[in-house]
């Protein structure tokens, strides 16, 4: 039986991403940590973990994966995330009633913020 531990991010700034995605997701560190690689794990409970990957890799777009983030105040998320540097991706596609916000990190990486009081199954591009 095979489980998902990680999601890796390829990264071009190592440190500016540890930030980002430590504060995004309340997640830590786990140390000792290499000097172009860190696996970052939830500070409680479980998930999985989330490895930056200093190694750079070309931008594709939609990309092939991308991860979703759950949220109990999609709005309140939204608006916490972009304070920390990511920004709205605008997409001229958008269903009106659209569960999903489309985001990228600092660095361009894409996710999506679901809106999880939406039990609907909707199909994101990001």
């Amino acid at each position: 039986m095979l489980t998902v531990g990680s999601v890796v991010i390829r990264v071009d700034d190592l440190e500016k991403q540890i930030a980002f995605w430590t504060r995004a997701l309340d997640y830590e560190v786990r140390e000792p940590r290499d000097e172009d690689f860190a696996l970052l794990r939830p500070r409680r409970g479980s998930g999985p973990n989330v490895s930056l990957d200093a190694v750079p890799a070309p931008r594709t777009l939609p990309p092939k994966i991308h991860l979703d983030l759950y949220a109990e105040d999609q709005d309140a998320e939204v608006e916490r995330l972009s304070a920390l540097g990511a920004r709205v991706v605008p997409w001229d596609r958008m269903p009106d009633d659209a569960d999903f916000v489309i985001m990228e990190d600092p660095e361009g990486v894409r996710f999506c913020v679901i809106d999880a009081g939406d039990q609907r199954s909707s199909t994101n591009p990001a």
